[in-house]
């Protein structure tokens, strides 16, 4: 339970720095070029699409009945963000803290996926 409580704020409160303005900025320049688009797909949509589903899946891991939902669902986020996190570490002159280095940032994902799916199965 306070795994699952500890991830669930991890998660809102990430989601929730998806708004910061500044943050903002930096999360899409970290989309790297062969992913843009623009209108609804653009860099700063995605950026906030990934905040949205980081607040409710971090809310679905504390409520039974969505918890297993919530954290597959999770799980495919974090797969769907590393191509930028990767980009970022390619790039540590440009995005500073935000680029942790890949073989971590890569662990470091596999990790949280595996206690997200552990925290929504038990």
């Amino acid at each position: 339970t306070v795994l699952r409580i500890l991830l669930a704020v991890v998660f809102v409160g990430m989601g929730v720095n998806h708004f910061v303005p500044r943050s903002v900025r930096t999360m899409a320049a970290m989309i790297p070029p062969g992913l843009r688009r623009e209108g609804v797909l653009s860099p700063r949509m995605l950026v906030y699409l990934t905040g949205v589903c980081e607040i409710a899946g971090g809310l679905g891991l504390l409520f039974p009945p969505t918890r297993l939902a919530a954290g597959i669902a999770l799980v495919v986020v974090l797969a769907c963000v590393f191509p930028a996190n990767a980009y970022a570490a390619r790039h540590p002159d440009r995005f500073g803290v935000f680029a942790i280095p890949l073989v971590p940032r890569l662990l470091g994902q596999i990790v949280l996926a595996a206690l997200v799916l552990f925290v929504a199965i038990a």
